[in-house]
């Protein structure tokens, strides 16, 4: 069983070799504005294209918690758009973040990432806006990335305090 690897830097440029997978976490109501995914829009505009014909397609496809959409964006990247939070705000229903909807989306991610042969590269998902903590999300992601293989790296942006 691998570890997940953490590094210092910017999770939309993985520089390792084969294919990539950049997975993150979208909200249930169609916002795409804030935090990772300006990011990702910076560097394609295929992610954000997807999600929005997704999200209003959402009467007829598979659109909702737990789902994922995989973008390829170049020949050997890909961007995984997971749902994984409710909603944008955090108020009497408490954070945004829907560890079982994460749960179900790795699950999906386990297995293109095995299809593809692929690394699987992502920020701290569920932990910016969405609300969560990392010591529920990252068992989630040993459980279903590296306990199965994937190679997993996380990146943390910004500059590093000495």
């Amino acid at each position: 069983m691998s570890e997940i690897t953490y590094i210092r830097g910017d999770a939309t440029a993985p520089s390792v070799k084969g294919v990539k997978v950049i997975a993150h976490v979208c909200n249930d109501i169609g916002g795409w504005g804030k935090g990772f995914v300006l990011a990702l829009s910076r560097r394609w505009p295929q992610p954000e294209a997807a999600y929005r014909a997704w999200h209003r397609g959402r009467a007829s496809n598979d659109f909702g918690l737990g789902a994922v959409q995989f973008v390829r964006v170049e020949p050997y990247v890909w961007v995984a758009n997971m749902v994984g939070q409710r909603g944008t705000r955090t108020g009497s229903k408490g954070v945004p973040v829907r560890y079982e909807a994460i749960d179900a989306a790795l699950e999906k991610l386990a297995g293109k990432a095995a299809e593809l042969g692929a690394s699987v590269h992502m920020p701290r998902i569920g932990c910016g806006l969405a609300g969560g903590k990392w010591s529920r999300v990252e068992p989630l992601i040993t459980e279903r990335l590296t306990a199965r293989g994937v190679a997993v790296t996380v990146y943390d942006h910004g500059e590093s305090r000495s």
